[in-house]
């Protein structure tokens, strides 16, 4: 008999050969936002090591809207490049997501010599300066290339499109009641604050029809104090179920501007991230480090419960996601009716893990969340353990 995890189960138009999907995780080997073999290399070995789907992360829809220079804009010419990609990862079995997003407050404008957008004007350590809030007609051409990435992504032959919905990134801070002061139709209550990414969400599913799955990072929480937490997240899940343009959510939390911790819990590797940036920028984390590292303790399934929260308000299907590493946790999160749940750092330290599941060589991942997979993203994000 086969168990619930490794049964088929349908996402949109897909059907996935198992429950487990290989959660977005910055790659780190883009140089200059180029498709290399590295990348490639990094979804091949997930894909033959029996995930269901392999999510390509971050496809920018933008110049501005990339976390720094070393980030993918799928453009025309990237998904070319990227159909070498997509075409390995299906031929190893798996299906290929392609995650994309604007940054917003979290994209570097030094490194990416250009301006970024926020919901209203502030300052922002990772933009390292003002953010200004984007007019009307910026977020008219927002939507437009959100658009144009999916068709792209579509081109590329990737099977389904993750929106980037999540982390403080651009959609989410427009949810954010701390990041978003704004009085036009994009802020004030939670249906305004959530009116851009639901045209978003619309207009990429014109463009893939409904042969390519779409989904979305969704932030549960914040993490920040006055963010957006359940009372803006449960009514905004509900109108982007409503609009019925997502196949599914992908359940998470956290800031990459203000609590980039309360998403990855475990010890922070200070030294390791200063060792990995420059003089200045290293002497600033010294400094500020950790008040923005703020520490939480890694549990199993960290997110689970919000997440209950979530499966009792909605029909839709949701992913799980956050701290998976046992197969048990697998089995729970299907029996409590969470159709997937997504790995990411278990899949870093043994990319053939859900294999070893299947084949009852394993029942636990060997990841032992110390954290220091974090820095490598600037020179190829890996397991040090697993060297």
């Amino acid at each position: 008999m086969v168990s619930k995890p490794f049964t088929p189960m349908t996402l949109g138009p897909l059907t996935l050969k198992n429950r487990f999907i290989k959660a977005a995780t910055f790659e780190g080997v883009m140089p200059r936002g180029q498709v290399s073999d590295a990348l490639i290399d990094f979804h091949a070995e997930v894909a033959r090591g029996g995930a269901a789907m392999t999510t390509v992360a971050y496809c920018a829809i933008s110049p501005g809207g990339r976390v720094h220079r070393d980030t993918i804009v799928l453009d025309t010419d990237r998904a070319q490049a990227l159909r070498r990609l997509t075409d390995v990862v299906h031929s190893e079995g798996a299906l290929a997501c392609a995650q994309i997003g604007h940054a917003g407050l979290v994209a570097n404008t030094v490194s990416n010599r250009t301006p970024s957008l926020a919901p209203s004007t502030r300052i922002s350590a990772p933009a390292m300066g003002l953010v200004k809030g984007a007019t009307a007609a910026q977020l008219d051409t927002v939507i437009d290339q959100f658009g144009a990435a999916a068709r792209n992504a579509v081109d590329a032959g990737f099977d389904a499109v993750e929106i980037h919905m999540g982390h403080g990134y651009l959609l989410s801070s427009f949810f954010s009641p701390n990041l978003n002061k704004r009085t036009d139709c994009f802020g004030g209550t939670t249906a305004r604050r959530a009116e851009l990414a639901r045209r978003v969400a619309e207009r990429v599913r014109a463009e893939v029809g409904r042969g390519v799955a779409v989904t979305a990072k969704f932030n549960m929480d914040d993490g920040v104090r006055r963010g957006f937490w359940l009372t803006d997240s449960l009514p905004t899940a509900r109108l982007l179920q409503a609009d019925g343009h997502l196949d599914a959510l992908q359940l998470t939390g956290g800031s990459s501007l203000l609590n980039p911790m309360y998403y990855f819990r475990g010890p922070v590797p200070m030294d390791e991230f200063i060792a990995s940036q420059p003089a200045v920028v290293g002497l600033g984390l010294r400094v500020m480090g950790r008040r923005l590292f703020r520490e939480y303790p890694f549990e199993e399934a960290f997110f689970l419960p919000l997440a209950r929260q979530f499966r009792e308000a909605l029909s839709m299907p949701l992913i799980l996601l956050g701290g998976v590493n046992e197969l048990a946790t697998v089995s729970e999160a299907l029996a409590e009716g969470f159709e997937f749940v997504a790995m990411a750092r278990a899949l870093l330290r043994d990319p053939e893990l859900v294999n070893r599941f299947q084949d009852t060589t394993a029942t636990a991942g060997l990841c032992v969340h110390c954290m220091k997979c974090m820095p490598t993203v600037y020179t190829g994000t890996r397991c040090v353990v697993r060297g």
